[in-house]
């Protein structure tokens, strides 16, 4: 495949002038509100689609994430399956476009075909790796798929995650956030989200806690300055994920700091990129799914792959601010990252993989000690939605990567802040994103179409392009306590 700019440009964005408020219920003629897709209670991981009666609804396709199964793979096979993983993923993402066209009745006809393409593909996969002398184990079983109910929906399951995971979230109450009104305007996507998935972050308790600093605690951080994504770079790539793979993602990226960053960049062609960074030492890739405020208006991109062809539509916002943070570790010292490490926090798949690797936190301005994980927040006149994005921070010493992009960085106890045995402690990057968005539901961060943009698919990619000396810099200060810039 020939190398091609995957740069997408846009019009700025500006803040909309109204609050989308169309409601997603229905007056009955008793006078009561029901929301117009009621779904049926699935089990998570149910290896059976749910059941349909009257009044129940599947909302998506599910499908064995083949990538999370597979975390060794010998390097000379990982360039073959990674893009097989690809196909997989574009696979369903046909299949659900046919699957969101189709009668009610006749929803689960796109099962069979989806099986018959994952079954080839997965022998690939598999052939592949028998090449490279390791011939995964009950690789076919993956092959079929279901459907699946939006289970979430309206169930008021308030915000766990806090910072890095580390933030045990009290319930909402049952139905909390429905009456917000997540309205289906010209414009929205069809595929979501729903009323269901906001809820009013005043009714969230604080939930935030944190290890407490011991004696050789790490206390500095090393902020670096990058923007906030001013230049419009975009891309629906996922260089990680699926390198050397146009529209990997599905979904549109924002991107800040190294401008090179496409399906198609090289470890060589990042460390000589261009870079929004103040500090020039700095050209790490920094990038996570753009935000969309769903109020009718398309972007350039309502025709394009990773947009509206993938059903993600709206404007396009930039953020506020962002602010990207290195900070210690409360059990002691940190080393410094090797260059071109790869982290990936949270699953761009949760709603369908379930909250094991979810890591979204999402807030608002003034309320930060009350942190979400699978609901957007509807904040107060004044104040702006927050996502935060708190890495891995414990490395395992050897690997720059892994073949399921996870198992060489973990996080740290959320209890005392250790790593596991074998792994080292690095600067944890923290990432803030800001943003002024109107009052109230409206807004969703693009996602696989088939994940209907929960916000626990929330998600954020980060590759260290940090030169070794200003890397370096970054672990002194850590380690001595100094807040550096």
């Amino acid at each position: 495949m020939g190398r091609t700019s995957r740069r997408t440009s846009r019009k700025r964005s500006k803040r909309a002038g109204r609050a989308v408020a169309a409601s997603v219920a229905l007056l009955l003629g008793g006078g009561g509100l029901v929301a117009v897709n009621v779904y049926a209670n699935a089990e998570e991981g149910s290896d059976r689609p749910p059941p349909q009666s009257a009044g129940q609804q599947v909302s998506t396709i599910s499908c064995p994430d083949v990538a999370n199964q597979l975390p060794e793979v010998p390097e000379s096979a990982r360039g073959d399956v990674d893009r097989r993983l690809a196909d997989l993923d574009s696979q369903i993402t046909r299949a659900y476009t046919d699957f969101s066209r189709a009668a009610d009745g006749e929803k689960d006809s796109v099962l069979g075909p989806l099986e018959e393409q994952r079954r080839g593909t997965l022998g690939e996969i598999s052939d592949a790796m028998d090449r490279a002398g390791a011939r995964p184990e009950g690789i076919d079983g993956m092959a079929p798929c279901t459907l699946r109910a939006d289970d979430r929906t309206g169930r008021g399951q308030g915000g766990q995650g806090g910072q890095g995971g580390q933030g045990q979230g009290e319930g909402q109450d049952q139905g909390e956030g429905q009456d917000q009104g997540q309205g289906q305007d010209q414009g929205q996507s069809a595929n979501g989200p729903e009323a269901g998935d906001f809820v009013k972050i005043q009714s969230v308790r604080p939930n935030v806690r944190r290890p407490r600093d011991g004696r050789n605690a790490s206390r500095g951080t090393f902020t670096t300055a990058c923007g906030r994504n001013e230049n419009g770079k975009f891309n629906p790539d996922n260089v990680i994920v699926a390198p050397g793979v146009s529209n990997g993602a599905h979904h549109m990226h924002d991107y800040v700091g190294n401008q090179a960053t496409d399906a198609f960049s090289s470890d060589e062609e990042l460390a000589n990129g261009e870079t929004s960074c103040r500090n020039q030492g700095d050209r790490s890739t920094y990038y996570w799914p753009v935000l969309r405020l769903q109020n009718g208006k398309n972007e350039d991109d309502a025709q394009a792959d990773g947009g509206g062809k993938d059903q993600n539509v709206g404007e396009i916002q930039t953020p506020a601010s962002v602010t990207l943070k290195f900070a210690g570790n409360p059990r002691g010292k940190v080393v410094a990252m090797p260059r071109f490490l790869r982290i990936i926090t949270g699953d761009a798949k949760a709603f369908t993989n379930g909250d094991a690797n979810a890591n979204a936190s999402w807030s608002c301005t003034g309320f930060e000690n009350r942190q979400l994980k699978d609901k957007y927040p509807i904040c107060p006149k004044g104040s702006k939605v927050v996502r935060t994005f708190n890495f891995q921070s414990c490395w395992d010493g050897r690997n720059t990567d892994s073949a399921n992009h996870r198992t060489h960085v973990a996080f740290a106890d959320p209890r005392t802040g250790a790593c596991p045995q074998g792994f080292r402690a690095v600067p944890q990057l923290v990432q803030r994103v800001v943003y002024d968005v109107p009052p109230g539901p409206g807004f969703a961060v693009d996602s696989f179409p088939e994940q209907l943009h929960k916000p626990v698919t929330d998600h954020g990619d980060f590759i260290n392009v940090f030169d070794e000396r200003l890397m370096k810099r970054v672990a002194q200060c850590v380690n001595s306590g100094r807040r550096c810039t």
